[in-house]
């Protein structure tokens, strides 16, 4: 090491507080008394981080209103929404993120519950990545309050090694946003990311190549990242419950009976993720859905909420630039069964109209009863901008597309319910 990392050439760990460097048998910091350290053999030699916003949603209303601040909150839709966010003190109630609402109000009914405010939650994220793009170029955002990010080489430009690096991190977002976050820090995405989960909130936890066979050997193969219950109850149908049992399995037995995904468990199951962060991650779908507070069974009324999602996804699509070939349509119904449907397009479309004319051929043949929630959404993605979308039709739909892109544009400036093409949806084939 050069610069200042010297401070740290010797060090067992350091002070997430003050970087004070710390040896083995030390319970807290020497220079500052702080509890908060972090060792490991490897930790100086670590550069692949998973960074988690704690309570992401929660803990922005929590933070924007001093009342909330010793309440539980849960941010969610209504009654027959799901949990969104869930903060600590919620947590501790057995609330979860996905939870049905009603649900969660039982465990917690002392909980202060928060529609979400989108708009709010994308700003908070749009800095959160500003300020982790600070430290290094290479955030690959995983969602709106996560992402992994590669700091090899960095050491130089900032003076210490990652690990230190990644406590300067949290101390700003903690300055800056008035928010925590969690680390996990490895040799790849995979276990930095099961590292982030060990140490919540405001945690950051460790896993070297050395530790990462034993750690993975305490583990269900449900606990892994990117195992689903689907894929679990499968593997216990050949009584592999655990990641050591997965371990003992060849590549070959795996693939014959899971496919790409077995391969991929193979890798899991010892530690092993060749997948670089990437920060110009790929968007691969867009989306809209909406759970209602009653069960909807009339097809005029889930027809008037799917043209309401098609505008929502058209917002998405324009801010991103994106376009896509494939409709898709997901109904839920009341017994909690979910179908989807797709429907491909000889000419990618963001516009709303285009992706509702699509689509509702798709959730009329969905419909068969009540239904809590309907989304659809565009796939096989390409880029678009709105000259290329007006330009590249016949001059009916050219005109078409041209009104509905100034009726986007009036709408960001004049509000949602501004205009809408036609007065907006309406049943004209009289529906019950």
């Amino acid at each position: 090491m050069t610069g200042r990392s010297d401070r740290w050439a010797a060090a067992a760990g350091f002070c997430r507080d003050c970087e004070a460097p710390v040896g083995d048998g030390e319970g807290r910091c020497p220079d500052c008394g702080s509890p908060r350290l972090v060792r490991d053999d490897e930790l100086f030699e670590l550069a692949i981080a998973h960074v988690d916003f704690d309570a992401f949603f929660a803990s922005i209303e929590k933070r924007d209103d001093a009342a909330l601040r010793d309440r539980p909150v849960i941010v969610g839709g209504g009654r027959r929404g799901v949990v969104a966010a869930a903060c600590y003190l919620a947590r501790s109630c057995g609330v979860h993120s996905a939870m049905p609402m009603h649900r969660a109000m039982r465990l917690c009914p002392q909980a202060a519950r928060i529609r979400p405010d989108k708009e709010k939650y994308a700003a908070e994220g749009r800095r959160a990545r500003a300020i982790m793009e600070r430290f290094t170029p290479l955030v690959e955002a995983v969602s709106i309050d996560e992402a992994f990010l590669d700091l090899s080489g960095t050491e130089r430009m900032h003076g210490a090694p990652p690990a230190v690096v990644l406590a300067r991190l949290a101390r700003a977002v903690e300055e800056e946003m008035g928010l925590t976050i969690s680390i996990g820090l490895s040799f790849n995405k995979f276990l930095a990311k099961m590292a982030s989960d060990l140490d919540k909130p405001r945690g950051f936890a460790v896993i070297g190549k050395a530790g990462a066979i034993p750690f993975l050997d305490t583990l269900k193969v449900e606990d892994l990242w990117g195992i689903g219950p689907a894929a679990a109850r499968k593997l216990a149908r050949h009584s592999i419950r655990t990641v050591a049992q997965l371990r003992a399995r060849d590549r070959g037995w795996l693939v014959a009976h899971f496919g790409k995904l077995g391969a991929h468990m193979h890798d899991l199951a010892r530690g092993h993720d060749p997948r670089a962060v990437n920060p110009h991650h790929e968007t691969k779908s867009i989306s809209a859905e909406i759970t209602f507070e009653k069960d909807m069974t009339r097809i005029g009324e889930l027809e008037e909420a799917l043209w309401k999602l098609c505008r929502r996804v058209m917002k998405q699509a324009l801010a991103k630039h994106l376009a896509g070939y494939t409709i898709t349509v997901k109904v839920r119904h009341a017994d909690f069964t979910t179908r989807t449907a797709s429907t491909r397009l000889g000419e990618a479309t963001l516009l709303a109209g285009r992706i509702f004319r699509a689509a509702r051929p798709l959730l009329r043949r969905l419909h068969g009863g009540p239904c809590r929630l309907v989304g659809v959404g565009i796939s096989n993605l390409e880029a678009a901008d709105e000259n290329t979308l007006s330009a590249s039709l016949d001059e009916r739909a050219s005109r078409a597309a041209r009104a509905e892109l100034v009726a986007e544009r009036l709408r960001r400036k004049f509000g949602e319910e501004a205009i809408d093409l036609g007065s907006g949806y309406k049943n004209r084939d009289g529906d019950k």
